[in-house]
């Protein structure tokens, strides 16, 4: 950039700095009133002007105004409305409780007195979650489930019948920032996948983002939730919980200083394994065998001033697998795995227009699979660990402007597929497995700007850089794949650096008062790889870094839509458009299995490809009244491309669905009894089956379609639910007067009766093949069988607080 290029541009932004120095700032935070909890997304404005704020994911806002006399308003869905009239000659801190109130089913919100998010925000694909209302519709056997949620919304599509697992817009589960309390969690999934590990009890709020992603975010190229957990109350203590078929929960909170500090812990176990251990004999084969979950969130805030604010917080949970084969000498196994995190911020507002957020976290999970048979031994374990440290700032310098940047630091440390195998004294030599060290950091700015009143644009950068570094063992194999020498590389030496620009653009035009024009653009490089030997997400699954021989992945998106509200903004529509461009993708070559390796290179088995998505979105949303809910709708195509898989012809990605179709609904009868649905139909999942199969020379031959060749019949599905709450107030008789009067009750409950796949469509989870008859008398047939694994499941929570 040339110097009188870079005057042009001061001059440019000169009138907007100097209209920020006649201004003056009003700030402060948005809390519930009768909790203490930030309330993130309120819309915090001026009458006069209709120019406001939204409230950060902390609560807090900033408003610049000109010096004089303005009505302030804060509205938000659920609380009742706050104004308050304010005489302006310096800047003003303004902290807001905001106070509950029940939504009438009558009631429609008076046009400009909220944000109207749909039209008005730049973001595009991104959806907030009321997790109260979670609490209404059909699941799996009575668990609440995040995931499943957000797996009803238009562009992200599930991975079959009960799998938690979530593919958005053609990019694979690794492609997705999975973000608690901002630490990354690896593997997002209970049961093998069919239930995620986020207790909705101890969620506060829930974004997806499925396009136009920030430039605050990176590491991933298809998308971001970011779940944030709840503060505690402040006021006083409380508790929650519910006991279902297979599982109960409980949720303890309250003040540490009251309108100081606050906790929650939050803790959820299933007891599958006590519920059949009565009913398996001691002489059983299988006595010992059986499966547990368990999970546990916690977290405590303090605030030491209006300017600073320390927030620690923890996830710990396992998932138990084990099968026994008593005193017969049969095979058995034990599988434990799981995700711990950890995350302490600090808040610090430096003054009313830059704002601060330091964060240091900690992830790790693992994967342990345990197998014996008599004196044989069979071990295999994977894991990854995650130190961070992150700094954001946001900075308001007036109106038109509202600008982050920021900095991250990762330090990784990845335990690929290690084998241990012995058998009874022997110990089998197998290379001792390498652990993968690396460095990931990025820096970013972006700036928000409000160009005219129609036209607002969000222009990021983000600059990353990531670095695979020593102690490490390359191994050196033959034709044959044995070790016959090796290589070893010092702690600290650097043995591959990638780095890459990532601009982000999205803007949007407002059309009227109830409509907009949106796009976006964004590019993205990922540096981990997820390597599955299942269509399904899997614990097996292995975590695998860029290096020398894996490069990083590289994610392009094109979007363009159009947004629209209606019947003054009770209903929001959207339809975008999109095009997704993947390099650099990775299988496992055919035939490769996990213990292939010996703990050697890693990354022998792997294959390199490309691929890319194309689709259309609509969605239609009904936010308030007696009926709400959402239609999604999506036509997509995603397709693959590696030069040794298929010979190198283009195929269907396992994660390729034509039809995508959503109908959720929640209607509120009365005051105790909430009825919910959620009707679920996309096209068959590609998959590569045998389509003939043949003797020759005595020995059976199969021959298989292309990869991803077939189609298995629809997915559809219908789930029912019904919630009945008890009564929140008792009348009692005052013994000195005689009146009587409507108190609060101090332990509330609810009833919530389920039905998952009420028509009991026996949808495919997968397909095998059997053989039947005698080759020699021409008898002979293979049959296609269907396995499917849920029939009507009916369900049963009692859920209660106090």
């Amino acid at each position: 950039m040339t110097l009188r290029q870079l005057l042009a541009g001061l001059a440019l932004l000169t009138p907007c700095f100097i209209s920020a120095q006649k201004q003056v700032t009003i700030s402060g935070y948005v809390k519930d009133a009768t909790s203490g909890e930030a309330l993130i997304g309120a819309n915090v404005y001026v009458k006069e002007t209709m120019r406001g704020a939204a409230t950060n994911v902390y609560g807090y806002y900033v408003l610049n105004v000109d010096p004089g006399t303005h009505t302030v308003a804060m509205s938000y869905i659920g609380y009742e409305d706050f104004t308050k009239n304010l005489t302006l000659s310096a800047d003003l801190k303004l902290n807001i409780e905001a106070r509950p109130k029940a939504i009438l089913a009558k009631e429609v919100e008076i046009v400009g007195e909220r944000k109207q998010e749909n039209t008005e925000d730049t973001r595009m694909g991104t959806v907030d979650l009321d997790v109260q209302r979670l609490q209404t519709l059909p699941a799996l056997l009575g668990e609440v489930d995040i995931l499943k949620t957000i797996q009803f919304l238009p562009g992200v599509q599930n991975n079959g019948e009960g799998n938690s697992g979530f593919y958005v817009r053609g990019g694979g589960p690794d492609q997705n920032l999975i973000l608690l309390d901002n630490a990354t969690v690896y593997n997002a999934s209970h049961l093998f996948g069919f239930f995620s590990v986020f207790n909705a009890d101890a969620v506060k709020n829930i974004e997806l983002i499925k396009g136009g992603m920030p430039a605050n975010y990176g590491g991933r190229i298809s998308s971001v939730l970011d779940i944030n957990m709840k503060e505690g109350n402040e006021k006083a203590f409380h508790a929650q919980g519910g006991i279902g078929l297979i599982a109960s929960r409980l949720t303890i909170e309250g003040p540490i200083v009251k309108d100081k500090a606050s906790f929650i812990v939050s803790g959820r176990r299933t007891y599958i394994d006590v519920l059949t251990k009565p009913f398996i004999n001691k002489s059983s084969p299988f006595a010992g065998s059986g499966y547990y979950f368990y999970d546990l969130n916690a977290k405590a805030n303090y605030t030491f001033s209006d300017k600073d604010r320390l927030f620690v917080s923890g996830y710990f949970g396992r998932d138990v697998f084990s099968l026994q084969n008593g005193d017969s000498g049969g095979p058995g196994f034990r599988i434990p795995w799981g995700n711990s995190t950890l995350s302490v911020r600090w808040n610090h507002v430096f003054g009313p227009k830059l704002f601060l957020n330091t964060t240091a976290t900690f992830s790790d999970y693992s994967f342990l699979f345990d197998a014996s048979q008599d004196q044989f031994r069979f071990k295999l374990f994977s894991g990854i660990k995650d130190y961070g440290l992150k700094a954001d700032l946001g900075h308001y310098p007036n109106g038109r402007h509202r600008l982050k940047y920021g900095a991250q630091y990762i330090y990784h440390v990845y335990t690929t597929s290690t084998v241990d195998v012995s058998s009874g004294d022997t110990q089998f030599n197998i290379d001792t497995p390498p652990k993968l060290h690396a460095h990931e950091s990025a820096v970013y700015a972006l700036d928000e700007i409000d160009l005219t009143d129609a036209l607002r644009i969000n222009l990021g950068l983000r600059f990353s850089r990531f670095d695979h570094v020593g102690p490490y063992t390359r191994y050196i194999v033959d034709e044959s794949g044995r070790s016959v020498g090796k290589e070893e590389i010092a702690p600290g030496a650097p043995i591959h650096t990638y780095q890459a620009l990532e601009p982000r653009i999205s803007l949007r035009y407002r059309t009227g008062r109830t409509s907009s024009i949106k796009a976006s653009f964004n590019q993205g490089q990922q540096y981990v790889h997820l390597a599955s030997f299942s269509s399904t997400a899997l614990p097996t699954d292995v975590w695998i870094p860029s290096s020398t021989r894996v490069k990083p992945q590289v994610g392009t998106q094109y979007a363009a839509g159009y947004f629209r509200n209606f019947l003054d903004d009770l209903i929001e529509a959207s339809v975008e458009g999109y095009y997704k461009d993947f390099k650099n993708l990775i299988e496992y070559a055919d035939g490769a299995s996990p213990q292939d390796n010996g703990n050697t290179n890693y990354d022998q088995q792997l294959v390199f490809g490309k691929g890319y998505n194309y689709g259309a979105e609509l969605f239609v949303k009904k936010r308030t009244g007696k009926l709400t809910g959402w239609v999604g709708y999506t036509w997509s195509r995603t397709m693959r491309s590696f030069p040794d898989i298929n010979n190198g012809s283009e195929f269907p990605s396992r994660w390729d669905r034509r039809h995508d179709l959503s109908i959720v609904a929640t209607y509120e009868h009365n005051k105790r009894w909430t009825f919910g649905g959620a009707f679920v139909y996309a096209t068959g999942q590609a998959v590569t089956i045998p389509v003939n199969r043949y003797f020759v020379e005595g020995q059976l031959v199969s021959e298989y379609t292309e990869r991803n060749g077939y189609r298995m019949v629809p997915f559809h599905r219908l789930d029912l639910s019904a919630t009945l709450n008890g009564r929140e107030t008792r009348e009692v008789k005052d013994p000195a007067t005689g009146e009587t009067k409507v108190v609060p009750k101090k332990l509330v409950s609810s009833w919530n009766f389920g039905v998952y796949n009420a028509y009991n469509r026996q949808n495919p989870y997968f397909i095998y093949f059997d053989t039947a008859g005698n080759p020699n008398d021409g008898s002979f047939q293979v049959v296609a069988k269907q396995v499917s694994l849920f029939s009507i499941l009916p369900s049963i929570t009692w859920n209660f607080k106090f």
